[in-house]
């Protein structure tokens, strides 16, 4: 009793402060859901949440997958974006979300990079510098948790990716298939989904301007504007200047926002501010002025919809009902570090690790809001035809197929896929894909994974 009771009393300091340990997995008594953290590094802890679905159908032949939902940024939470705002089972006023990604797979949230979300490190020294060292840091909490799991052994992962998460989602594929040669990881990878992926930073800002000038929110005064500090960034990057074209990349959402009386970097048909997952602007830190990727870091607007206010909720109820985060520490404190420690990386483009997994036959699958100006998708068409993957020239000459979604007939989208490498066009999406489209994204993702519900469901 007196050994229980010391146990108890260490763990409260613990937990009142930074001072820190691994705190093995806790969850929910009927096992359906299980979270934690895990020491990736000495004083860095990463925080997941698993959720178990309740549709699962045990199939030979179609292995029951497990979805890993990494969010964008950097610093963003998918613990609390992707979970309560887009494929989580619950919506944020704890309601039940009629299109979870949940029903057709099992789903891991994780707040990536460390210092993002729930997540924390406890040295400023040990936020991550590179997209390397993200998916080194990613890679470390998928050997804990599934080399101690054989039934998440048995489940082929698919990486699904949102925004600069596309980034993380190709440095962390590439560490697993190294870990899992080695022995160290027993995981079966099957497949990495990029959705409005920030993958060649260069291609999208390029392909700001003409856009906007498509849907005439430029004229040729701020095409002209535009395209000239575009050409600043592409010179900076080809001389390795990575940190400076972080600096100019910001300098042209500025320009482009006022060029066009604030037109929404995540769905060009509205003006800032006025999409439900945008927020008011705020500054990251006082050194990084990005004001309009803030808002994707920074907490919901309550506006006249019924969205929750995502701050309160994730440290008050998900907080108190998680139990193991520590009581000083507030979700999403550290997330602005985050952001600013990977200004060297944050222009860095990442075609190469994609033509890397295609070489190695790994599935890839590539889907893009119609709506989307950050990563829009005449940015992304432009670095897939940067690809050198020997199946590229037969892909681009492919027929697109229309898709529905139930029995609708109106065309919600298109896809064109060569052996493995697939491509989504989803009309009426702007950046947050599965919130403006949750019908055809639940198409989608049943089709990447492969899952027996979708017979059932």
């Amino acid at each position: 009793m007196r050994r229980a009771s010391a146990y108890v009393t260490l763990l409260s300091l613990l937990l009142l402060g930074y001072g820190w340990m691994d705190i093995a997995a806790t969850g929910t008594k009927d096992g359906s859901e299980e979270w934690g953290y895990v020491e990736v590094r000495p004083k860095a802890h990463m925080f997941w949440w698993l959720y178990r679905s309740p549709n699962r159908v045990d199939d030979p032949s179609k292995p029951w997958p497990v979805i890993l939902w990494l969010q964008g940024g950097p610093g963003a939470s998918g613990v609390g974006i992707g979970n309560f705002e887009e494929i989580g089972p619950l919506d944020t006023n704890l309601k039940p979300r009629n299109s979870t990604w949940l029903q057709k797979a099992d789903l891991l949230f994780v707040d990536s990079p460390v210092g993002t979300g729930y997540s924390f490190v406890e040295d400023p020294k040990l936020f991550v510098k590179t997209d390397e060292e993200a998916g080194i840091d990613l890679c470390a909490l998928l050997i804990r948790i599934f080399n101690r799991n054989e039934s998440l052994q048995k489940s082929p992962l698919y990486i699904v990716a949102e925004s600069y998460g596309g980034k993380h989602a190709v440095t962390l594929a590439l560490s697993v298939l190294k870990a899992i040669e080695s022995g160290k990881l027993k995981l079966k990878l099957g497949g990495v989904a990029l959705g409005d992926s920030w993958i060649s930073p260069e291609d999208f800002v390029f392909s700001w301007a003409p856009l906007l000038k498509d849907v005439s929110r430029l004229d040729d005064n701020g095409v002209e504007k535009s395209n000239s500090v575009a050409e600043k960034i592409r010179q900076q990057l080809r001389s390795g200047q990575y940190t400076e074209a972080t600096t100019s990349w910001s300098d042209l959402e500025r320009l482009i926002s006022s060029s066009s009386n604030s037109v929404d970097f995540y769905n060009f048909l509205l003006d800032s501010g006025m999409d439900p997952l945008s927020v008011e602007a705020v500054e990251l830190a006082p050194e990084v002025s990005m004001k309009k990727y803030a808002r994707y870091l920074s907490y919901l607007k309550t506006s006249a919809s019924d969205a929750g206010d995502l701050d309160t909720l994730m440290n008050g109820a998900v907080k108190r009902k998680l139990r193991i985060i520590p009581a000083k520490f507030r979700w999403g404190e550290q997330s602005g570090s985050v952001f600013s420690s990977l200004q060297g990386d944050f222009m860095r483009p990442r075609i190469a690790e994609v033509d890397e997994l295609l070489a190695k036959g790994v599935n890839v699958t590539i889907y893009n809001g119609q709506l989307d100006l950050i990563c829009a998708t005449k940015g992304t068409e432009a670095w897939v035809e940067k690809l050198k993957w020997e199946g590229l020239k037969t892909f681009l000459n492919m027929e697109r197929k229309p898709l529905y979604c139930g029995k609708g007939t109106v065309t919600k989208g298109f896809k064109r896929s060569y052996k493995n490498l697939h491509f989504y066009w989803i009309l009426g999406a702007g950046h947050f894909v599965p919130v403006d489209q949750p019908c055809v994204s639940l198409d989608m993702v049943t089709a990447i994974t492969q899952s027996p519900a979708s017979a059932s469901t």
